[in-house]
């Protein structure tokens, strides 16, 4: 029999402070409420929508959790720390983070631009190392973190969106394997999940999505995604996977 390391007191998530970025919507909004209900307290990102974030934070509140909404473009290495910093003051260090911020461009393959590719990168990918880089500090300490990077099936098939979205979705895998090999002996878990075509407004404005693209014969929704997210950060024994929420379109 194998020596047990652990105790599955390690993995309770109660009074513990997550950061969910772009959490004022959509999956992020989904994530951060569901965590609540686990008895964690949230650090609500947002960009640009306010009243969406403080309702986010309601909603948390009224669940029976603390939670604050912090603005930040999560792209910007000097407001990412300040975002750490807020979070941290306002509920605590910081054990839960949830790389969920990201945004898509749908263009012509022949049309899509430089600052198309920068953007996207930027926002979907090195917002994610550096918030990673900025909270590890306190997790390290804790000798205990979850970082889930929500990645997307364009990452395993090339998507519909373009190879300038593909790209950033397949460079959090990359990073999420690199985190977990070097972080694994030290309490802290990293994996990537990977939904595809959930409803959402990400998706809703593009023609070329439809529901019978998905086997299953629907879109999934940002529950799903929010309750596999949340199984996977109570589970201690799982780091450097890529779970798949995708009706069945990629098979692993």
């Amino acid at each position: 029999m194998g020596l047990d390391t652990g105790t599955h007191a390690d993995n309770t998530l109660t009074n513990r402070v997550a950061i969910v970025t772009g959490a004022s919507r959509g999956i992020g909004r989904a994530v951060a409420c569901a965590l609540a209900r686990e008895g964690v307290h949230v650090a609500v990102n947002y960009h640009e929508n306010a009243a969406a974030a403080h309702e986010v934070c309601k909603q948390i509140e009224a669940i029976g959790t603390r939670a604050v909404a912090i603005r930040a473009d999560v792209g910007d290495a000097a407001q990412v720390s300040t975002l750490v910093d807020q979070a941290t003051d306002a509920l605590g260090e910081v054990a839960i983070l949830v790389n969920n911020a990201g945004i898509s461009r749908h263009a012509p393959l022949d049309q899509i631009t430089v600052q198309d590719w920068d953007d996207l990168l930027r926002t979907n990918l090195t917002s994610a190392f550096l918030m990673t880089q900025a909270v590890l500090p306190a997790m390290r300490r804790a000798g205990w973190g979850r970082i889930i990077n929500m990645s997307s099936i364009a990452a395993q098939t090339g998507g519909v969106i373009g190879p300038h979205y593909a790209a950033s979705k397949a460079g959090m895998l990359g990073l999420t394997h690199s985190y977990a090999k070097l972080l694994s002996h030290e309490g802290i878990t990293v994996n990537a999940v990977a939904p595809a075509l959930i409803e959402s407004d990400m998706i809703a404005h593009n023609p070329a999505i439809r529901p019978g693209m998905i086997p299953i014969g629907r879109f999934g929704t940002a529950d799903e995604v929010a309750d596999m997210t949340v199984a996977t950060i109570r589970n201690g024994y799982v780091t450097g996977q890529t779970i798949n929420l995708n009706g069945g379109w990629y098979m692993s």
